[in-house]
C-alpha cells in the first residue's frame, strides 16, 4: 500500500511556516463531531487518542509532521492588508474522503509568525458560536465547514467584546480546502507569477480535477469561472438561510466555495436587507442584502491576482455570468427549502415562475415583517392550510398581502412526499438561532457550566438534517 503524503507539501515552504502548538493547562472536551470523524476514518479514536491529536496536536500517522501556519494576505473591508496569515490557527492534517481532499485546521491553537501581537487564543464563547453556526447551516443545506472538535483549555483571556476574563478553547474544523482568495493575493503582491501558477495547478489538481486537461492559457479562466459558480451557490444558500456572515473579507473566501470561519455572524430575525452582523461594520458593507455583491467584488480581486501570472485573463468577462448563476441558485435553493417542484417544461417559463416565487416571497416578508425562518418553515411544501393555522404567526396568512404569494405557490407541486410529512414540520415552530436565543443558550454555560440547553439545541438542529437538501 502506498503511503499517504499530505498534498500541501507539493507547494513547498514558500506557502507556510512550521509552528509549534500551544501547551494548554487543561483538556475539557466540550464537543466531538462523531459523524464528521467517521466520514474521514477517525471515528474509532479513543478519548485518549482524540485528546492527543486535537488538544495536544500530536500528528496523525502518515500525515503532516508539524503544524503549518499558512501564508496569505487579503482585503479587509476593502483595504489591502499584507500582514495577515494564520495568526491563531494552523493546518494540522489532510485527509482523503473518497475523491475529496479535506483539511483539519485549528482556531485558538497558539501564536504564529502572523499573530500580530495577539495571544493566538480563542474564547470558549467563540467556539460555542462556531459549533452552532456550522451545525445549523449544515441542517439548512449550506455548504459549510464542520466543527470537528472543541476542548476548553483552562486559560482565562482578556477580550474587549466579551466580559473578561473569559474562558478559552481550542477548536478544530474540517474543511474542503484552506486555500483562500488571499493566498493568491499574497503571491500577486510579492510578484511571484510562478508560485501563482504552482498554486493554481495545486488547486485544480485537488479541488477541480475536471479542469486538468486544459492548457495553461485556458486553465486560469476556467478555474476562476468554477470558483465564481461555487461562490454563487454558497451565497444563494446563505440568503435562503437568512444568514449574514459578517466579515466577507478576501481572506475569508475559500476557493471551493465552502463557507467557513464564523465570527460575528447573525441570522435574520425578520427580512431586512440592511441587517448587519458585525458591530464594527458601521457602513453596512457586509449587510445581508449586499452579500452577493461583496462576494463578486472579492472574486474580482482573485481574478486580479491571477492576472499577475496570466496577463491576458479576461476577468470581467469570466465573472459576467456570476449574476445569472446567483439568480439561478437562489431559485434552486428556495425550491429546496420549500420542497417544491416547478411543473412547467419550457426553460423560460420555468425561470419566470421561479422568479415570481422569489419576488413574491420577499415582498411579503418585507411588507409584513414576518419571522424569516418561521415563514419558510410554514410554507414548506406549499401553503398547506393546517400548517399555516398552527403557526405562531398565523394571522399574517389571513392578510391581503399573502394572496399573491399564495397564488404563486399554488402553481408548484411538492417535490418529495416523504419530506412533506417530516416530523419536524409537525412541531409548529421553526428552529432558528437569532441573537437573543444564542445569548440565552450561552448564559447557563457562563454562569453554571450548564451545557444541557446547548445539547438540547443541537438535538433540535440535527432533527431536520436532510430536509432542505
Amino acid at each position: 500500500m502506498t503511503s499517504f503524503v499530505p498534498p500541501i507539501y507539493e507547494l513547498g515552504p514558500d506557502f507556510y511556516d512550521e509552528v509549534p502548538p500551544a501547551q494548554f493547562p487543561q483538556a475539557i472536551l466540550r464537543y466531538r463531531n462523531q459523524s464528521a470523524a467517521a466520514s474521514v476514518g477517525l471515528g474509532a479514536l479513543t478519548p485518549e487518542q482524540w485528546q492527543a491529536h486535537f488538544w495536544k496536536f500530536e500528528s496523525l500517522p502518515q500525515n503532516i509532521k508539524a503544524p503549518l501556519a499558512l501564508r496569505y494576505h487579503g482585503h479587509q473591508f476593502r483595504s489591502y492588508n499584507p500582514d495577515l496569515g494564520d495568526g491563531r490557527g494552523f493546518l494540522f492534517a489532510q485527509l482523503q474522503a473518497g475523491s475529496r481532499l479535506l483539511d483539519l485546521g485549528t482556531k485558538g491553537s497558539g501564536r504564529t509568525p502572523y499573530s500580530r501581537g495577539g495571544d493566538g487564543r480563542l474564547t470558549l464563547k467563540g467556539a460555542f458560536r462556531e459549533i452552532l453556526a456550522t451545525e445549523l447551516l449544515e441542517s439548512y443545506g449550506v455548504n459549510t465547514s464542520k466543527t470537528f472538535s472543541v476542548f476548553e483549555t483552562g486559560e482565562q483571556l482578556q477580550r474587549h467584546d466579551e466580559p473578561s476574563p473569559t474562558r478559552a478553547a481550542v477548536l478544530v474544523r474540517l474543511g474542503h480546502s484552506h486555500i483562500r482568495f488571499g493566498t493568491f493575493q499574497r503571491l500577486a503582491f510579492l510578484n511571484q507569477p510562478e508560485n501563482i501558477k504552482k498554486l493554481l495547478n495545486y488547486s485544480v489538481k485537488h479541488f477541480y480535477p475536471a479542469l486538468t486537461p486544459l492548457t495553461e492559457t485556458e486553465l486560469a479562466a476556467a478555474f476562476l469561472r468554477e470558483v465564481s459558480y461555487a461562490m454563487a451557490k454558497t451565497v444563494a444558500a446563505w440568503m435562503m438561510a437568512g444568514f449574514v456572515h459578517g466579515v466577507l473579507n478576501t481572506d475569508n473566501m475559500n476557493i471551493t466555495g465552502e463557507s467557513f470561519d464564523y465570527g460575528p455572524y447573525r441570522f435574520l430575525p425578520t427580512y431586512d436587507p440592511a441587517f448587519t452582523a458585525a458591530y464594527f461594520d458601521q457602513t453596512g458593507l457586509y449587510c445581508y442584502g449586499r452579500q452577493p455583491s461583496a462576494v463578486l467584488w472579492n472574486l474580482h480581486q482573485l481574478g486580479n491576482a491571477l492576472q499577475v501570472a496570466f496577463p491576458d485573463l479576461p476577468v470581467a468577462e469570466v465573472l459576467d455570468d456570476y449574476g445569472d448563476a446567483f439568480n439561478f441558485e437562489t431559485q434552486r435553493r428556495l425550491l429546496l427549502r420549500l420542497n417544491l417542484r416547478n411543473p412547467l417544461e419550457e426553460g423560460a417559463a420555468i425561470y419566470d415562475l421561479n422568479s415570481e416565487l422569489v419576488a413574491h416571497l420577499f415582498q411579503f416578508l418585507d411588507q409584513e415583517k414576518g419571522l424569516f425562518e418561521q415563514t419558510l418553515y410554514d410554507l414548506h411544501s406549499g401553503a398547506i392550510p393546517e400548517r399555516l393555522e398552527r403557526s405562531p404567526q398565523k394571522e399574517l396568512y389571513q392578510k391581503e398581502s399573502f394572496k399573491k404569494l399564495k397564488e404563486t405557490l399554488s402553481y408548484f407541486e411538492a417535490a418529495e412526499t416523504e419530506k412533506k410529512q417530516h416530523p419536524y414540520l409537525h412541531t409548529g415552530k421553526a428552529c432558528s438561532l437569532i441573537i437573543d436565543e444564542l445569548e440565552s443558550l450561552w448564559k447557563p454555560i457562563a454562569e453554571n457550566d450548564d451545557w444541557a440547553p446547548f445539547e438540547q439545541k443541537l438535538e433540535q438542529i440535527r432533527s431536520f438534517r436532510g430536509l432542505y437538501g
